[in-house]
């Protein structure tokens, strides 16, 4: 059995949430054992099964610094380990890094590191000595991409076990309509963009772009920066923008292949991969992301599969969208390039299949 800890579990958003969910489910779909321990959203435990994956949800009494306050990881960890083959981390969670100290495992240790902390940088001050004990105790440390493992301060005194296991999509989602888009009267070229509207994403940029481009702007997702950023919209003249809230995946197929681009203008490593990128991408739809110091630009690449820009630069931005408005053959040459990308490297089949060659190599 494999025992992944995370932050929190599906149905919770977010991208290391997503990632865990899909791996756990990908080594059920291949007959392997999967389960959890994950903050609850409440001050209720519970244990469920969701397609096949075990769910050990523990009580939250509250976050700081959005670290779920949840110390029955411990119990829980302590209780289920020795039922596991290999326990998986995944991290940033100093909760996991604090569990994982105080129970100490006698099992293979994995490190998913998604990303460092950059934030919360009182809190990396306390939870560093106890990053890089777990990080000593390891068996093997994955990154999402080339790029992290090599710039991550964090990573560089454990290099040896490092290796990279990007993130993966299902490509086969992203290729027929599931339902139909509401009708439009603006049927100027679409820029799309999706995610949580929160401080590393960059959107405000976007915004400030849109008013020097000649198409519509579509914002889909919600989050605690949504009310200043559609007043900062309202306030930009000459831009045609519209915040769509909170789309369904289901329907989210049908943005991506409606748009004539996606943009991703993120604005700190915190967006360490950005796998909206590979759902944009499988659909055909070409990239503008930022160099950002983190496997973004890695995951779309610049004059291949769509166009980088510097982040915080909305000028940059601007050219960039209006560039491949104004030329569909190098945005199609993009989009194409795009979907082979994610066929190539980035599908899920291949992700769980590198994660169990890992587990049975340290169980040896």
């Amino acid at each position: 059995m494999i025992l992944q800890v995370g932050k929190y579990y599906y149905p919770e958003v977010g991208g290391i949430e997503r990632v865990v969910q899909t791996l756990a489910e990908g080594l059920v779909g291949r007959g392997r054992e999967a389960e959890v321990i994950a903050a609850a959203n409440s001050r209720s435990s519970g244990r469920g099964s969701i397609n096949g994956v075990i769910v050990h949800r523990v009580a939250s009494h509250g976050t700081v610094q959005s670290i779920p306050l949840a110390p029955g990881v411990v119990t829980t960890l302590r209780r289920r380990y020795e039922q596991a083959d290999v326990v998986h981390y995944h991290l940033p969670n100093p909760l996991a890094a604090v569990a994982d100290e105080v129970v100490s495992p006698d099992h293979p240790i994995i490190v998913t590191y998604h990303s460092d902390i950059v934030k919360q940088s009182w809190a990396l001050r306390a939870y560093r000595p106890l990053l890089h004990r777990l990080l000593r105790r390891a068996d093997a440390i994955v990154t999402t991409s080339p790029r992290l493992r090599e710039r991550s301060n964090e990573l560089q005194r454990h290099r040896e076990k490092c290796r990279v296991i990007p993130l993966g999509i299902d490509p086969e989602r992203f290729r027929a309509k599931t339902s139909e888009l509401p009708d439009r009267a603006n049927s100027d070229p679409t820029v799309l963009f999706v995610g949580r509207l929160t401080y590393y994403k960059g959107v405000e940029y976007l915004i400030d772009a849109a008013g020097e481009i000649d198409g519509e702007v579509l914002i889909a997702g919600d989050g605690p920066r949504r009310d200043s950023l559609e007043q900062r919209a309202r306030a930009t003249r000459g831009a045609d923008i519209e915040f769509l809230g909170y789309v369904p995946d289901e329907e989210l197929v049908d943005y991506y292949q409606a748009a004539d681009v996606f943009v991703l203008p993120s604005v700190e490593p915190s967006e360490a991969f950005g796998i909206v990128q590979l759902e944009a991408m499988a659909t055909g739809t070409p990239v503008i992301n930022t160099d950002l110091e983190s496997g973004v630009p890695w995951v779309s690449q610049h004059g291949e599969t769509g166009l980088t820009v510097p982040p915080g630069d909305p000028a940059s931005l601007a050219s960039a969208i209006n560039k491949l408005f104004s030329d569909q053959a190098l945005a199609s040459e993009y989009g194409q390039a795009a979907r082979e990308r994610v066929n190539q490297k980035f599908t899920v089949d291949g992700v769980v299949r590198a994660y169990e060659e890992l587990y049975r190599s340290v169980q040896k």
